[in-house]
């Protein structure tokens, strides 16, 4: 009987040993549990404002491009846009205007060197610089050309209507000869163009039309530089030589001349450097626009000096700009009002010689003021 009673008493031990050891197995599942469910229901909020948890930078750049995205959106919104020219009527009227459309589109076929009407122009089209038949906002459009002319030049130094305004662009942009105003032509081209405009108020110059004022830079454009970036941006449309792309019939350019003969001349808008700039700047390369553009203005700054640092053709200016204190800025040739060279005035930097003309201005006023106390 004492081996059973020995044995019954180990087998108790064990048991009791066993019991011990699942309740401590037990309270540590438990306490594991009580832990994980603490940290779910009752996280430690204090950790979420730790400074080393926050990517302060990627957040300021994060939203510095929401911010700048709002406000292109914002700018794009209030900018000037052309009529549906599918609205154009089908009547008498409606046919002259579609003509004129056509004028502006193809201007070459049918006044280029091999034109079906007149053989007037270098072989460009009106919309090669008026882009989108002069639809597109900052393209060089004809958004406010009605709602402004006539209107006082200060180029020929008279006011100037739109038939005057035609044939400038004629003689300087296409390089070619001026056209009757009582001509088909030309009724159909001013007819177009009012079309456009037609929605904007008398005197208003809306937001998007034209070309865009782009910002001057701290220093002259550079010519050497532009041609780095020609080669990159822009040669693949307008050729290495600039000399553009023809169609397959050789009547009109799919990609326009930059320079050389048939080009604009040195009388044209474009060939002041800040007008080709801004022009560049929200058109260039294709399928850049105000919202997505594919420059920085320096680049658009160089590519527009390299462009017209190029050979193009000649034209009298001897009648342009009569006064010379009206001249802009940026007109590359003499003589000037101010003290500065041709060289800057063609290339830059321009902020001095806005800031000389400004104190100029002032002290021009003063006089004047002087001279009228003393009477």
């Amino acid at each position: 009987m004492e081996p059973n009673k020995e044995n019954k008493k180990t087998i108790e031990q064990l048991a009791h040993s066993i019991n011990i050891l699942l309740a401590i197995i037990g309270v540590l599942l438990v306490t594991l549990f009580c832990s994980l469910f603490c940290n779910v229901v009752h996280p430690d909020f204090s950790s979420w404002f730790k400074k080393e948890n926050i990517d302060s930078t990627a957040i300021k750049n994060a939203l510095a491009k929401i911010t700048a995205e709002e406000k292109i959106k914002k700018q794009n919104a209030i900018l000037w846009s052309a009529p549906n020219t599918i609205a154009i009527a089908d009547d008498e009227k409606g046919q002259q205007i579609k003509y004129g459309k056509e004028l502006i589109v193809h201007t070459a076929k049918y006044l280029g060197p091999k034109g079906t009407v007149m053989q007037i122009s270098n072989g460009m089209n009106c919309q090669n610089c008026h882009l989108e038949g002069g639809t597109k906002a900052w393209g060089n459009n004809y958004g406010a050309v009605f709602s402004t002319y006539p209107k006082y030049r200060a180029r020929s130094g008279a006011i100037e209507n739109v038939y005057k305004r035609v044939n400038d662009c004629i003689e300087r942009s296409l390089n070619g000869t001026s056209i009757d105003t009582s001509s088909e032509e030309m009724q159909a081209i001013k007819s177009y163009i009012e079309w456009i405009g037609k929605d904007v108020k008398k005197g208003e110059k809306p937001k998007g039309s034209g070309i865009y004022d782009i910002a001057f830079l701290d220093r002259a454009a550079l010519p050497a530089k532009g041609k780095f970036l020609f080669a990159q941006k822009c040669q693949s449309c307008h050729q290495a030589n600039g000399q553009g792309l023809l169609n397959e019939s050789k009547t009109e350019y799919i990609y326009p001349p930059l320079w050389g003969n048939n080009s604009y001349n040195i009388g044209a808008g474009l060939f002041r450097i800040s007008r080709l700039a801004g022009y560049i700047k929200y058109n260039m390369p294709q399928g850049a626009n105000f919202e997505n553009p594919q420059l920085t203005d320096e680049e658009a700054w160089d590519i527009a000096a390299f462009v017209n640092s190029q050979s193009r053709p000649a034209k009298n200016l001897k009648k342009d700009w009569p006064k010379t204190e009206e001249k802009p800025v940026d007109h590359p040739f003499g003589p000037y009002a101010d003290k500065f060279r041709e060289l800057q005035h063609k290339l830059g930097p321009f902020k001095p010689i806005v800031q000389e003309r400004e104190i100029q201005k002032k002290l021009k006023e003063k006089n004047k003021n002087n001279s009228k106390s003393t009477i």
